[in-house]
């Protein structure tokens, strides 16, 4: 099946419907700029989960200086019981064992990377609160309390986190195990009984980097890694012994590769791979011949296959995958039926459905969303028509407040096609003070349509915001996704600036307004833009920025990075440039050794706890660059990570963003 994903351009011209303050007309002015706690503080509502059943709702709530806590809804009776919930840290993730059982995880939202002392634990409770077990550590040191005498396992086993199956009372945990820092060796998997504690070891055929489960929940597939090298590896059911699939080169893939997806219902190996075409697509996999199919099952148009398939006990419904947005095709005519029933009632959202896994309730849990509204959580009553509101993780927002986001192209300076999203203020839209978003990565896909934090808040102050899908992106096929290698700080520098000079084009940018800003790898390109384009951009915003690509190989005596070494052996090489062959190019391209040349203001920002791009990479720059520069500006969290997980850094870092903003773009 071909899916050509639809215009959101369209879509987006529609009402945005405000499932909690009711509706509002998308073109009403706003009277006041949005607070900027609506966009960086911690959501109120953060999940629901449907019962195997879909008799009962797991939700995730919190707020009013309360920790998170999980409860369940019985819908029948609207009868809630908090089953979840801790004096010193918030509920993390939560799943249902089967219909009568949840399992849930501790974090803690008022700490920094840096605070961290004791893992996620794991505990289980039935739906009523009963039947209490705490099943995994926190940390070491931490007093446990239990029914029975069989002791948790250690702080560092983890929930596998794959719900298939959900009718017994066993989930499967993995245990890392490390060679080095941030090198994990393999992943141990573990059958645990979450109402005894029990647990059985499962064997594995090598150093395991991930496992997955069958459609019946259990065990089916791993993959291996050895020098560079990943292979797939499959449990056959009718000899109980592993046997390799394939083998490829882990970072750049080769001939045959692919990537597991799911197993069906009738045991049928879906996976996701380019089979000689551009962009990946979905086939089958014969596990008798070790083949892929010639004849793809699923394709998008003018994207890679990202997503999953929607599975029952007995066939294969539907498929949710990542288009220019995240959507839904279903295969099924009466999940096809209900998707047309809910979109007449949500006209002005893209709606998500999901079902139970064993449904004997008309309950289907609706995730709607827009450009301009957040996520926002209901209950579909497939029997009487009947939809109710669950939760918003953003509340605070008003539509008619946010801006429209679509989709666009341009052509970078050697012809290859750049796709990009492009956010405008409501009102006339042109000749605009603008911010050029530069995404991490820097080998992923930056966004997808959709209501996003970052550019809505700069949006709402008044910016343009581009967020160009540079070379090396991935997510638009082979071709783009290659064409970015060895290219930190050249092609893939071109195309950020063609797409201010296309912004500029195209009458929406102020050529004279316009910053670079961006983080961990957009922050490299920030910096770089500013160094090569320094008539372009008229200022830069460069957080948990990389300064230097031989500070990735080499690191620095003050601290340890979490870059693995199998990475610097086997992918940065080919990925970014190897350190002796492009020694040239990664002179040319520092930041760090070119910090005399930015003259224009600067606002960097670090992470004192930051093992990706450890603070060194700040540091040291910024010693550099003031030497010749009066409008650089620094700020540390000092328990802040690779990004910022606190909301009080959140909101301290855009409001400091904003004054940076208005004070260096406000006048032509």
């Amino acid at each position: 099946m071909i899916i050509s994903t639809p215009s959101r351009l369209l879509l987006s011209a529609l009402l945005a419907l405000s499932l909690v303050a009711g509706a509002h007309a998308a073109d009403t002015p706003a009277a006041a700029r949005p607070p900027i706690t609506a966009f960086f503080d911690n959501p109120t509502f953060t999940g629901a989960l449907l019962s195997p059943s879909g008799k009962y709702l797991a939700m995730r709530v919190g707020g009013n200086g309360k920790r998170d806590r999980v409860g369940v809804l019985e819908l029948a009776t609207d009868k809630i019981t908090v089953v979840g919930s801790f004096e010193d840290a918030d509920i993390g993730n939560f799943a249902w064992v089967n219909d009568e059982r949840l399992t849930y995880s501790a974090t803690d939202r008022q700490i920094g990377e840096g605070d961290i002392r004791f893992g996620p634990g794991l505990y289980a409770v039935n739906r009523d609160g009963s039947n209490f077990r705490q099943l995994v550590n926190r940390s070491s040191h931490f007093i446990t309390v239990n029914t029975g005498l069989r002791e948790p396992l250690p702080w560092n086993t983890f929930l596998l986190g794959q719900n298939a199956g959900q009718n017994s009372d066993y989930v499967y945990v993995v245990h890392p195990n490390f060679g080095g820092p941030g090198e994990i060796s393999y992943y141990d998997l573990q059958r645990l009984n979450t109402v005894n504690g029990r647990v059985t070891s499962v064997n594995r055929p090598g150093d395991s980097r991930s496992w997955m489960l069958d459609n019946n929940g259990e065990p089916r597939l791993t993959h291996t890694v050895e020098k560079g090298l990943t292979s797939i590896q499959y449990l056959d059911p009718q000899t109980k012994e592993w046997r390799k699939l394939i083998s490829f080169d882990t970072y750049v893939g080769g001939k045959g590769a692919f990537t597991p997806l799911a197993f069906g219902p009738d045991g049928t190996l879906y996976v996701i791979a380019h089979h000689g075409k551009d962009k990946a697509t979905v086939h089958t996999f014969d596990l008798k011949t070790n083949t892929v199919s010639d004849k793809p099952l699923i394709e998008i148009t003018g994207f890679d296959f990202n997503g999953r398939l929607i599975m029952d006990e007995h066939k294969l419904l539907g498929v949710r995958y990542w288009g220019e947005a995240e959507d839904t095709v279903w295969f099924d005519p009466a999940m096809k039926a209900m998707q047309a029933e809910i979109d007449k009632l949500l006209p002005g959202t893209i709606n998500l459905l999901t079902r139970p896994t064993r449904p004997e309730t008309p309950w289907v849990l609706v995730e709607a969303y827009s450009d301009t509204l957040p996520r926002t959580t209901l209950l579909y009553n497939s029997e009487t028509k009947a939809i109710r509101n669950v939760g918003s993780a953003h509340p605070e927002i008003a539509p008619e407040q946010m801006a429209h986001e679509k989709a666009v192209h341009y052509r970078a300076r050697d012809g290859l096609d750049i796709p990009a999203w492009l956010t405008v203020p409501r009102g006339p839209g042109k000749n605009l003070p603008m911010v050029v978003l530069v995404h991490g990565g820097p080998f992923l896909r930056g966004g997808s349509w959709g209501w996003d934090a970052e550019a809505q808040f700069l949006a709402s102050r008044g910016y343009a915001v581009l967020q160009p899908e540079y070379r090396g992106s991935t997510g638009y096929g082979s071709l783009h996704f290659r064409a970015g290698w060895k290219q930190w700080g050249l092609k893939m520098q071109d195309d950020i600036t063609d797409g201010a000079r296309w912004a500029i084009a195209q009458g929406v940018a102020d050529p004279k307004r316009i910053c670079i800003a961006g983080g961990s790898y957009g922050g490299y390109a920030a910096l770089m833009g500013l160094i090569r384009e320094p008539e372009l951009f008229r200022c830069g915003i460069d957080w948990a920025g990389v300064t230097d690509i031989n500070l990735m190989y080499d690191g620095h005596w003050s601290f340890t990075s979490d870059l693995p070494e199998s990475y610097k052996q086997y992918g940065m090489p080919v990925l970014v440039g190897d350190q002796e062959k492009d020694a040239e190019q990664f002179k040319a391209t520092s930041p760090l050794l070119h910090a005399s040349q930015i003259k224009q203001p600067l606002l960097l920002a670090y992470g004192g706890s930051d093992y990706r791009v450890p603070i060194y990479h700040g540091t040291k720059f910024y010693k550099a660059v003031k030497e010749g520069n009066p409008q650089v500006e620094w700020i540390e969290y000092t328990e802040e990570g690779h990004g910022w997980y606190l909301p009080k850094n959140r909101i301290d870092f855009w409001t400091r963003v904003e004054k940076f903003l208005d004070k260096n773009l406000a006048q032509p």
